[in-house]
């Protein structure tokens, strides 16, 4: 692609920060969009510029639409227009369905599939008036199973309506040379989950091994490239075949 302009949301770290530091290194401008983790915001930025690119580390709460409004303008503004998008932040929590609040219930709604929206309408005219644009949501391994989840109900369903959502955006704006996809991770050496839960879940994986931040960051590469241009409102599973 030509275009250079990213806004990712959750890039301070973990996959999201993987995707950023790939993008510098292609000499992208990149706002990665944090809520409370300041300190690897920073350090990110920092990398980012290290590698050739250029930074923008915003605080923002995208659960609140006119904040995620907000963020895009001020992004457009400083650059321009955005070219693309990538939906990583989510919150997750493992709470039994009775045992789960409701305040518990809607942050998980919050935080994984109401942003999408609300970011998705903010860049689309500006992807329009180009005519060009990609827009990647992060789901997770087997949430089109639609199988029962006890212990994450609300994430589960947050997820699976990530996957409606992509493919309702991908009919709506392929008209106008916008990609929109999702990429569905199962079990990622991140850095979020401790070392021996991800050992614990190896013999689960029909591969035989943990999915690495790497593995994600190629399927990002290749849905932000040319030769993916006609792969529009698909879902790609990172995952050594768990979930399927």
């Amino acid at each position: 692609m030509n275009e250079h302009v990213a806004l990712i949301t959750g890039g301070a770290k973990g996959i999201g920060r993987g995707i950023t530091l790939d993008l510098a290194a292609r000499h992208w401008k990149i706002a990665i969009c944090y809520r409370t983790s300041e300190a690897e915001a920073q350090k990110t930025a920092l990398a980012i510029t290290e590698r050739g690119g250029q930074a923008l580390a915003i605080r923002c709460d995208v659960s609140d639409p006119v904040a995620a409004k907000h963020l895009v303008a001020h992004v457009e503004q400083t650059w321009g227009g955005i070219d693309v998008l990538i939906n990583g932040a989510g919150p997750y929590h493992r709470v039994n369905l009775f045992d789960e609040t409701v305040e518990g219930w809607n942050e998980m709604f919050d935080g994984n599939l109401h942003p999408i929206f609300y970011l998705a309408k903010a860049v689309a005219p500006g992807m329009k008036t180009r005519k060009s644009g990609r827009i990647i949501n992060f789901s997770m391994a087997n949430a089109d199973q639609m199988i029962s989840q006890p212990d994450v109900t609300a994430h589960y369903i947050a997820k699976a309506g990530v996957l409606i959502l992509t493919r309702t955006l991908a009919k709506l704006l392929a008209p106008h040379g916008i990609t929109v996809n999702s990429i569905s991770p199962g079990f990622i050496d991140s850095g979020s989950a401790p070392p021996e839960e991800l050992a614990g879940m190896t013999k689960r994986i029909p591969a035989g091994y943990i999915g690495t931040v790497d593995d994600t960051v190629a399927v990002v590469r290749y849905l932000l490239s040319e030769e993916a241009r006609y792969v529009n409102g698909a879902n790609i599973q990172i995952s050594g075949a768990w979930g399927i």
